[in-house]
């Protein structure tokens, strides 16, 4: 049985008893319209309704940080984030980085430093490092290994991980001649 409309939610999903509703998410500085159930994971609707495959989906429990992406400035697991809670919050995505076909120093640290192997748990792991330089343009291995503990690297990849992050970090503040981080 179709749920009924129920006014100002929305409109019937048919044969579900889910009703769906218009979400306006910021997306990589792009308003984007959707479709969706308001409980609908923020990395669904990134993956399958705007196509935004860089973020990727792990676990669905928010246990390994593959599905990082930044909130309102903060690092989040979009796989437990309903897409409704992001409505009018401004999304960062792995897809956001990239400017002009140049990578953006994390991603380019990431790369020098060899610090992907099978690569699947890249994309969260640059998201994480990108909120932290944001808030902590220099960190401390520590200040590193801890705001990274969220995300996990099946290959063990984690020292060349945290070489990549202070290479970004030192490489912003020399290409700056400042504390802070290039957006």
């Amino acid at each position: 049985m179709d749920a009924p409309e129920e006014e100002g939610l929305g409109w019937a999903v048919p044969g579900s008893l889910v009703t769906a509703m218009g979400i306006t998410l910021d997306v990589n500085g792009v308003k984007r319209q959707v479709a969706a159930d308001p409980e609908t994971s923020l990395l669904e609707v990134l993956r399958d309704d705007l196509g935004l495959t860089g973020t990727k989906y792990g676990c669905g429990e928010s246990q390994c940080g593959a599905c990082t992406v930044l909130l309102d400035g903060d690092s989040v697991h979009s796989c437990i984030v309903p897409a409704s809670e992001a409505e009018g919050k401004p999304i960062l995505t792995i897809e956001s980085l990239e400017k002009d076909a140049r990578l953006h120093p994390l991603q380019q640290a990431f790369l020098d430093e060899g610090a992907m192997q099978c690569g699947y748990c890249v994309p969260g792991m640059i998201m994480a490092a990108y909120g932290l330089l944001l808030r902590n343009p220099h960190p401390t291995e520590a200040q590193i290994i801890g705001h990274m503990n969220g995300n996990l690297c099946r290959c063990g990849g984690y020292p060349r991980m945290v070489r990549a992050i202070k290479r970004a970090a030192l490489a912003a503040g020399k290409e700056q001649g400042s504390d802070e981080v290039k957006a």
